[in-house]
């Protein structure tokens, strides 16, 4: 049979979008949670080299880390057309003609050679009747047999004109500034394209308690942006997860969106790409990265219950994913450069009532001593007034020491401050007329869920603004 197994989690996006692809493609699939399956977790990093890499995908014996939907619809064989799985082997001439034929055609293709899939033989001798026939093509429901390239043509409609919707509004994000904006300019009755690098909810999704968002004394990340989708979608939004910008240009007054699989257009295009968190840049660090290194709590607190982990940062974050973390693990030792915390009081106020969680004040961190079997030994931290060097042992290091934005793609493009923040005037307009931005991206944006649906709501209006005009 086509076996494919994804190893993940719920809490996972990239996971949850591996398997929102799967089952927007009809594509059947294993999942197994490594957080409920100790097996199944030693298995992922066995397969990455001793770190917890998830999604990690098993198709037909062949490993797969993480691929995004260009990756997997390269594996998988789909496109707009649908699945294209091809049965053959490499000796096989008709097999080499009508995989050339897709190449040349830039069809995405599933190729399952015989002899090294066996399992295949007995499907190929089924569906020609007891012969061992190749190449046998599969587009969707559609049988091919050793076929000629004009019906491949023809099964693949590939001389058919195709007719692209223009949206209103092309809005970059799925977090909450992009959900927010989406809900309101769809109950202007302008239609909306949400493109989402990987899944809904941004930062908030990976959020396990959020308790200053109003109307909610305490709501968990996912939940909340999971009624913001449901939200957005019943307003008429479209939603596509996977989908990465690589370019945008106008052309014919439209935004042409390129993303790595598709090309959309709209006529106004909102950049909502969020932030993610921000690397120490020491020794060690890049080593250590999804072994012992990380930089969500919810993600990856689950693999150091009853361990120690240190905490790195004095903002809201890191105390907030540090108060987290002492629910489950033995010890938790936040490491902060300053005298004093700068995270809200409500947080700090807290600390004190944990008896699992320790303080490190004035202490910056130099290097993540690695052993000579090439795991984490522990945090060597210099003291900023004395200036004497110690370690500070744990299992884990989790870093919360500041964001930056994702706004990579969009270099060249709008106006950015020196940190790469896109700057703005007015009802959320960018540099480029019909080019707005909403979120942690934006200069001068707060960090928070509550302030990013405000902004929302600013660039929806500036939207409506620019399209009636």
């Amino acid at each position: 049979m086509n076996e494919i197994t994804l190893y993940g989690a719920d809490w996972c996006p990239d996971c949850r979008r591996a398997k929102a692809f799967l089952i927007e493609n009809n594509v059947d699939y294993t999942f197994i949670d490594v957080d409920l399956d100790e097996a199944a977790t030693k298995k992922v990093e066995a397969i990455n080299k001793g770190k917890r890499i998830i999604p990690t995908l098993i198709i037909n014996g062949k490993s797969y880390t993480n691929p995004d939907n260009a990756a997997l619809s390269s594996i998988l064989g789909i496109n707009e057309q649908g699945r294209v799985i091809l049965y053959g082997a490499d000796w096989c001439p008709d097999c080499i003609k009508s995989k050339s034929f897709l190449v040349d055609n830039k069809i995405n293709f599933q190729y399952i050679n015989i002899d090294e899939n066996e399992w295949a033989i007995p499907i190929i001798e089924k569906i020609n009747s007891g012969k061992r026939k190749i190449p046998t093509i599969l587009i969707n429901e559609d049988i091919l047999v050793e076929p000629e390239n004009e019906a491949l043509r023809i099964a693949l409609k590939l001389d058919e004109e195709k007719i692209t919707k223009v949206f209103d509004s092309i809005i970059i994000g799925a977090g909450a500034a992009g959900l927010t904006t989406s809900i309101y300019a769809q109950r202007d009755r302008f239609s909306t394209l949400i493109l989402e690098k990987k899944t809904v909810g941004g930062n908030a999704f990976l959020t396990e308690k959020i308790e200053n968002y109003p109307g909610f004394t305490s709501i968990s990340g996912p939940a909340l942006m999971d009624k913001m989708e449901e939200q957005a979608r019943v307003y008429g939004a479209t939603i596509k997860t996977g989908e990465e910008v690589v370019s945008i240009e106008k052309i014919d007054n439209l935004f042409n969106v390129r993303t790595k699989t598709n090309l959309f257009l709209g006529r106004s295009v909102v950049l909502s790409t969020g932030s993610t968190y921000e690397k120490l840049n020491i020794p060690g660090e890049s080593e250590l990265l999804g072994a012992s290194v990380h930089f969500c709590a919810t993600c990856d607190g689950a693999f150091y219950r009853d361990r120690e982990v240190i905490v790195i940062g004095g903002g809201n974050s890191a105390l907030e994913e540090g108060i987290f973390l002492s629910g489950f693990t033995k010890k938790v030792k936040i490491v902060n450069r300053r005298a004093t915390f700068k995270a809200s009081q409500t947080y700090i106020d807290k600390l004190p009532e944990l008896d699992n969680v320790e303080t490190h004040y004035n202490k910056d961190a130099i290097a993540l001593d690695i052993d000579p079997d090439g795991k984490f030994a522990g945090l060597r931290v210099k003291d900023s007034i004395t200036g004497e060097e110690e370690v500070i042992t744990a299992d884990g290091v989790f870093i919360f020491v500041g964001l930056k934005p994702n706004n990579a793609s969009f270099k060249g493009l709008v106006e950015m401050n020196e940190r790469g923040f896109i700057t703005t005037t007015g009802l959320a307009k960018t540099s480029i007329n019909g080019i707005f931005a909403a979120g942690d991206n934006r200069e001068g944006a707060i960090a928070q869920v509550a302030a990013a649906t405000g902004e929302g709501v600013l660039a929806s209006y500036g939207l409506r603004e620019f399209l009636k005009n």
